[in-house]
């Protein structure tokens, strides 16, 4: 099956987010007739899977919890193999603004991926002391790496367009932060581009982040050892895959 070049395809990674899924799929729902979203119930041990079938979502059941980037490439994968030519991410606790979706869709009008910047003077979302210098680093190589300005590499509320789908479905680590920052370097190496629109982060509707302040630091630190192995690794570029072609 081939969708309608207009529809866009939101993927939601869930881990026992059954609090939260519910209120983020009916405000996806209410943000746009033209979004489907696609649940991706990375090995929930709640009712997450339930609760999103109930709001009206497709659901992809892993059978045990894979992380974030295996979640997102499962869900790239079922973009591609259903023949959307725009995919974005959306987190199940809420953080993301579904109604902040088309602004960082409209990046994509001039750029292969569109990251929401948590980090470009909109909002109040902020991260202090190591964890902010961390990100503060990333962001500047990405930004050689990507030859563009970025104040925030590590937002997970990022755009695909066609040529991104087919990528992230050939490679898209599982490593926390390295889903976001191993994903995009990969993706500039294959003559992707990147741009990013500043966009507001929220507060989590219910529960408490997977990361604490200390966790997500020691993981930051490692990001910056998993980026670095990232820049150095040989520029891979990418091939059509026979989905584009056939959809072209």
């Amino acid at each position: 099956m081939t969708v309608a070049p207009d529809r866009v395809l939101v993927i939601v990674p869930a881990w026992n987010e059954a609090r939260n899924v519910g209120t983020t799929l009916r405000e996806i729902r209410a943000a746009s007739s033209n979004y489907d979203v696609a649940v991706i119930d990375d090995g929930s041990t709640d009712g997450t899977r339930d609760v999103a079938r109930d709001a009206g979502a497709t659901v992809i059941t892993l059978p045990f919890n894979l992380g974030v980037g295996g979640a997102m490439r499962t869900g790239f994968t079922y973009a591609q193999r259903h023949g959307y030519r725009r995919a974005i991410q959306v987190d199940a606790d809420g953080q993301h603004n579904p109604a902040d979706i088309q602004l960082v869709l409209a990046g994509l009008d001039h750029a292969d991926i569109s990251i929401g910047a948590r980090f470009a003077d909109v909002g109040d979302y902020s991260v202090r002391g190591p964890r902010r210098w961390a990100m503060i680093f990333l962001a500047k190589v990405m930004s050689r790496v990507s030859k563009t300005r970025l104040t925030d590499a590590t937002s997970g509320f990022r755009a695909a367009g066609q040529r991104a789908i087919d990528q992230y479905v050939r490679y898209y680590p599982a490593e926390y932060f390295g889903d976001t920052l191993d994903s995009l370097v990969a993706a500039c190496h294959a003559g992707l581009t990147v741009t990013q629109v500043p966009v507001a982060m929220r507060a989590r509707m219910h529960g408490t982040s997977t990361q604490g302040t200390f966790g997500a630091t020691v993981y930051l630190l490692r990001a910056v050892f998993a980026l670095s192995l990232a820049v150095m690794r040989r520029p891979r570029h990418i091939q059509p895959s026979a989905e584009s072609e056939s959809a072209a």
